[in-house]
């Protein structure tokens, strides 16, 4: 038997040595370690606590038979797709659903993955892009990521943008220990949520993926989807810094989103630029929203930048003269009375469904 000390216990209930090889390397991938019965007697103790139970279809037909407690979290196995008495089977003992080996393999080590993760959670996700050139939507990022972590919320700042000089500096990490994007842009398929987040450098309860100042590698739209989509079920908030150009990565990270926050400066020539930007990102932001930053000399008003972006106006952010010279000097001005962070503050006061882990249900 193969015993798990922690965590959910995931049950394999089978005496087929080559299925359980399978069973166990996937098991193995998914990061799970679990408890293998091949006894009828023993299946039965622990099929009500187990968080996942794996049936083989070598022990369907005698398990049916005992009629075990129904229960969520069964699942049944088998190895030929055209061999219909596997779905009796499945009938017999409860299972939600059927995988067959190896076509399966991808779905079941997701379901293996999700019993240790926690399921289909899903962050509050921000992308924030800049309508023009210096917009400032990097800052605005990492004001939101730094403040949704004050909140005990558990955030992961992702730096979306090749291009951009790497945001771990606007935070003054470059020298925190972890990986960077370079060391991931090769990922595909499923990431483990827990690892990614421990491989990064952490502050607290904000986790950041950032580029470094090496030669800029192509971000491909699969390692985008991997990591987002573990970012998203590690993390209370997910904040993403998006390039204005919208490449295929981008285009993942928009449709993932909760909410896209497009930064203008209140000047004509933004706004020109914005309009531009703006089009593009309605193609798949499923919620577009501005945030009018206050230019240095007098412009337009945000609600003229609003009315004629066509963009639901959702924050104004002061001018600061020192925000820039703050930032080069290693520190992050973003407490709560700064017009960053008062900013940052009223945008996530907008979307309340965002708390602590250890506040929600369930």
């Amino acid at each position: 038997m193969v015993n798990s000390n922690s965590g959910p216990c995931v049950l394999l209930a089978t005496a087929d040595e080559l299925l359980l090889d399978d069973l166990l390397r996937l098991a193995a991938a998914a990061g799970v370690t679990p408890q293998v019965e091949p006894d009828l007697t023993a299946v039965r103790r622990r099929w009500p606590t187990a968080a996942l139970v794996i049936v083989g279809q070598d022990l369907a037909d005698d398990l049916a038979r005992v009629q075990p407690l129904r229960r969520p979290g069964v699942v049944l196995v088998g190895a030929d797709p055209s061999d219909q008495d596997a779905f009796r089977l499945a009938v017999g003992v409860g299972a939600e659903q059927v995988y067959f080996l190896p076509a399966d393999e991808a779905m079941l080590g997701d379901k293996l993955a999700d019993s240790v993760e926690g399921g289909s959670r899903s962050a509050l996700t921000l992308a924030c892009v800049g309508g023009c050139g210096g917009a400032g939507a990097t800052v605005l990022a990492a004001a939101l990521a730094v403040t949704g972590a004050r909140r005990g919320l558990r955030t992961m700042l992702i730096d979306g943008d090749p291009l951009g000089g790497g945001i771990d500096l606007v935070l003054g990490q470059e020298q925190g220990a972890g990986l960077r994007w370079p060391e991931l842009v090769g990922t595909a398929g499923r990431v483990s949520a827990e690892a990614l987040r421990a491989a990064l450098p952490v502050v607290g309860n904000l986790a950041v993926l950032s580029w470094d100042r090496a030669d800029v590698v192509a971000m491909p739209p699969e390692a985008m989807r991997s990591v987002l989509s573990a970012a998203q079920r590690s993390s209370d908030l997910v904040v993403v810094d998006l390039p204005r150009r919208c490449d295929e990565a981008s285009e993942e990270a928009l449709v993932r989103a909760t909410s896209t926050l497009l930064v203008v400066p209140r000047d004509v020539r933004a706004c020109a630029a914005a309009a531009r930007v703006a089009g593009r990102l309605r193609s798949f932001a499923s919620d577009l929203r501005l945030v009018a930053r206050e230019p240095c000399l007098s412009g337009l008003s945000a609600l003229d930048l609003a009315k004629h972006l066509s963009v639901r106006l959702a924050a104004q952010l002061r001018f600061d003269k020192s925000l820039a010279v703050q930032i080069d000097r290693g520190r992050f001005p973003v407490e709560p009375r700064t017009p960053l962070g008062r900013a940052a503050s009223e945008l996530l006061d907008q979307f309340g469904r965002a708390e602590p882990s250890s506040r929600r249900a369930g």
